[in-house]
């Protein structure tokens, strides 16, 4: 039996896997393809069956989002490592291999990401992830080789293998041990930053999450929900608030959920400013949708979470007052 499963969540996207699912099932031989499919009304299921036959199909009953989408067709998945792949990703020769060399000899490593770069500008990194993710003390993301809207060139700067704090699900290794441990992704999330919420379960149990520049793909992003879409927007801040409330450490929890309120509030006057009122409004009703289900992730707390979380205070300050636009400039 091959040691990994390759699963690539689809909805109403036939036009994406007819695009690159090739490359998947050409550089794919230490693994098994399947593609879990969110109750597409397109055509995606027949094109499967009758273009790649030997792609394992999961149908979802509905379309879950990313989070449910992908707890549910997972226990169909009987590998030892999961590929969890969006359906625009196109992989390189061989990007399995040092993925599969991190597995079998640090046992300590449960999740692990690939270098991400861009599909429409391959000589940069890609939003969603680049060269591994961290966070700052308020819960805001950012990468090594993107921050905030700053995105860098790959000049072979981020060569190497490090621990880090959050893998992109945009190409997310995990294994199924301890995916089932955690009980998967947070259903509640349905779709962005559902990975950096498992990742910080997974690192308050004392889990290692890497990067490795051996194992390469390319991304196009937003190919599901773009950044102009106002529900991206909500699903962000609202999820991100919940993530804090689930995550943090108790003696912190009220002090930066505070903080992270305000700084949203000055976010959403940003929007104004640029004429943005609907990103505005997602804001607000990110706030909201918080409130009522902030008891509810209250209940959700694990017993430890870990106080060395962040890498720096405030990432805001360093790229918006610091003019640190750049990784290898915040220390």
């Amino acid at each position: 039996m091959k040691k990994i499963a390759v699963v690539i969540l689809n909805w109403n996207g036939a036009k994406l896997l007819e695009q690159f699912l090739p490359s998947v099932l050409a550089f794919s031989d230490e693994a098994n393809i399947y593609v879990a499919d969110n109750a597409s009304t397109d055509d995606s299921i027949e094109f499967i069956k009758s273009q790649f036959p030997s792609v394992k199909i999961i149908q979802n009953t509905g379309n879950f989002g990313f989070a449910t989408g992908y707890n549910q067709a997972l226990q169909f998945v009987e590998e030892k490592y999961y590929a969890l792949v969006n359906s625009d990703i196109e992989v390189t020769e061989h990007w399995l291999t040092p993925i599969l060399n991190i597995f079998e000899n640090q046992p300590e490593t449960a999740i692990i990401q690939p270098k991400l770069l861009d599909y429409k500008k391959k000589t940069h990194f890609e939003y969603a992830g680049a060269a591994g993710g961290f966070i700052d003390k308020f819960g805001y993301p950012f990468c090594r080789g993107r921050i905030f809207d700053t995105v860098e060139e790959d000049k072979q700067q981020y060569e190497d293998e490090i621990e880090i704090f959050w893998a992109t699900g945009a190409c997310f290794f995990i294994r199924k041990e301890v995916y089932h441990k955690l009980n998967g992704f947070d259903d509640s999330f349905f779709a962005h930053q559902e990975e950096i919420d498992l990742c910080w379960r997974a690192f308050n149990l004392g889990y290692k999450i890497k990067y490795t520049s051996k194992s390469v793909v390319y991304h196009v992003g937003g190919a599901t929900l773009n950044e102009g879409n106002p529900m991206k927007t909500y699903l962000n801040f609202r999820n991100s608030l919940l993530m804090l409330t689930k995550n943090l450490p108790e003696n912190q929890l009220i002090p930066i959920l505070f903080s992270r309120l305000c700084l949203d509030g000055l976010a959403g006057v940003q929007f104004i400013f640029k004429g943005k009122f609907k990103h505005c409004l997602a804001i607000i009703h990110a706030h909201f949708a918080f409130y009522k289900l902030a008891k509810v992730f209250y209940n959700k707390r694990a017993t430890n979470q870990k106080s060395n979380y962040f890498k720096i205070n405030s990432i805001v300050v360093r790229y918006f007052l610091k003019n640190g636009k750049v990784f290898a400039e915040l220390f």
